[in-house]
């Protein structure tokens, strides 16, 4: 895939040169930069590049220039690319000016000169421009393909799993894509076998697994080393804030996750009470940002699954799903919640054809000017309600308890009571399910007086709460009676004693009844079940591992 470019104007050379070096050593990889003295030379090369159909992502220029304003030359060039986003750079005396061009010309953003340093005053300015183009563009594609129909279950699989792991791919629905339906019966000999995931360099797999995706695709599979200093199981919130501090504070650090970064926090379409994002911010945005920042500290993160852990004093030995072990002097699980499966009648049939739990992002456009249902009353149900209220014909949210307000925070009661496609039925739970070869219809009944009546529905978003994911650590780990680790002064103690617990002091904060195996996140009994509060704990825990390590 050719890169996209992004484009600098500005006639103080010296200006110039530092923007241009600043924005080509932190995107160099992701972006071409050029840059010019010229608005006009700048317009010659836009007027170019349209004509050999390549793309701009980004303008950023000054805007006082001897020959053309940097407005007015911005209003230009987006005319020949009006989704590419535009930067002013400006004195403070300018400011009235780029407030203004907001609105005549949608300037995306102004910076003020000096912008140092690019860290602080630059990068973030231009990650999130570029984050918002590259959600929003469509890109001349030559990557990883997927073919498949949207009433296949494991079709839905392969393409929610690529997403997460954000793992460009292009779908194609052999229901609207003759040409594409043709090519996967030539390679299958079955339509039924679906999905079929094209490679670029011509290979294909046949309703693969996720290990076999992540192994075609380049995920990390195994660890590189036989031993580490510390591993992280689970790369939600917790385990990703875990890894930055570890990794950035001199631990060889394994993080192993058997899905996708992210955890439960990473299927959220939108975050928006999380310090520091005002507009809120996406779980896959979140998890990606986050997984880049692990990875630039040299932390691993390898796409696995634990099934076992056990204790040679001071080594921690975990077993893979593929046969493999791996040890560490420390462990902090941070392998979060899963989904608590429902067991409404007919709901197993429509499971990645009607029926998704959670947010289910690439099924946006799947139910577009369709009526779908929200089951469930908390937050992440209302962050879902809002994000398919933009594209669905109508929100229905299901919701057992009086009032929205009993589990859900007032900012998303108060957007949700406001949007005129969403209607929330209070009492109310759902019975059963019901269709011919896709979802079609559901029964519902009120709680308080046991009135049946059904619905038409499209599809049903599944938000009913969660479960410790502890089993590969049962019998080791002490845990409350919903399966929730128990950690420091929560711990069970007989006669004031801690069965098996040898170091004379007592357990720290976030650690088990295992010295040197930790808990942080959701996973945690106690803990806060909300992004921040798992991300504070994840980072609290590498300062209890230090202490740790230092008596080992």
């Amino acid at each position: 895939m050719r890169l996209p470019f992004i484009i600098i104007v500005d006639d103080d050379e010296h200006v110039l040169r530092a923007i241009q070096r600043d924005v080509r050593n932190e995107y160099r990889e992701m972006y071409r930069v050029s840059a010019t003295d010229s608005a006009n030379e700048a317009i010659e090369l836009v007027n170019e590049l349209k004509q050999k159909n390549e793309t701009v992502a980004l303008f950023i220029s000054d805007q006082r220039m001897p020959v053309m304003d940097g407005v007015t030359f911005l209003g230009l060039v987006k005319e020949i690319f009006p989704d590419a986003k535009s930067i002013l750079l400006t004195a403070y005396s300018d400011i009235e000016v780029a407030i203004k061009a907001i609105n005549d010309i949608k300037l995306d953003h102004y910076l003020l000169k000096p912008w140092n340093p690019p860290e602080e005053k630059l990068y973030p300015a231009l990650n999130e421009l570029l984050y918002d183009w590259a959600e929003n563009v469509r890109m001349p594609y030559d990557g990883i393909r997927l073919i498949g129909s949207r009433w296949s279950s494991k079709s839905y699989v392969v393409k929610e799993y690529l997403s997460r792991n954000l793992i460009p791919s292009q779908w194609s629905d052999i229901e609207a894509d003759a040409e594409m339906k043709q090519l996967a019966l030539s390679i299958t000999g079955d339509i039924n076998k679906l999905p079929v995931v094209l490679f670029p360099d011509g290979t294909n797999l046949i309703m693969p697994s996720n290990s076999k995706i992540a192994e075609k695709a380049g995920l990390q599979t195994s660890a590189k080393l036989p031993f580490y200093d510390l591993i992280i199981v689970g790369a939600g919130p917790a385990g990703l804030a875990a890894a930055v501090y570890a990794a950035s504070e001199g631990l060889k650090t394994l993080v192993v996750e058997q899905n996708a970064p992210g955890g439960q926090a990473g299927t959220s379409s939108r975050i928006e009470n999380y310090l520091g994002f005002p507009s809120g911010i996406s779980g896959t945005e979140l998890a990606g940002r986050a997984t880049a920042q692990v990875r630039r500290f040299g932390a691993e993160i390898m796409n696995e699954e634990i099934v076992s852990i056990r204790i040679e004093e001071p080594y921690k030995i975990l077993k893979l799903c593929s046969g493999k072990e791996v040890s560490s002097y420390a462990v902090v699980f941070t392998s979060g919640v899963s989904v608590r499966m429902l067991e409404t009648q007919g709901i197993d049939k429509f499971l990645g054809t009607g029926v998704y739990y959670g947010a289910a992002m690439t099924e946006a456009a799947t139910y577009k000017d369709q009526d779908v249902c929200i089951l469930g009353g908390a937050n992440s149900a209302g962050q879902g309600a809002l994000f398919f209220s933009r594209y669905a014909k109508s929100v229905t949210m299901i919701v057992r308890a009086g009032s929205l307000s009993k589990a859900m925070s007032n900012y998303l009661v108060e957007r949700i009571n406001s949007a005129a496609n969403i209607k929330v039925l209070t009492e109310t739970e759902m019975c059963a399910l019901n269709g011919s070869g896709k979802l079609e219809k559901i029964t519902l009944k009120n709680v308080k007086d046991g009135k049946v009546f059904e619905k038409d529905t499209s599809a049903v978003f599944i938000f009913i709460g969660s479960a410790p994911r502890t089993e590969m650590m049962k019998g080791l780990l002490q845990t409350d009676d919903k399966g929730y680790i128990l950690t420091g002064p929560d711990l069970v103690r007989v006669n004031n004693k801690l069965e098996g617990w040898i170091p004379e002091r007592d357990p720290f904060i976030l650690e088990t009844n295992i010295p040197g195996v930790f808990a942080a996140g959701d996973v945690r009994a106690g803990s806060g079940k909300r992004v921040a509060a798992a991300v504070g704990e994840g980072s609290a825990s590498i300062s209890m591992v230090h202490k740790y390590l230092e008596t080992v």
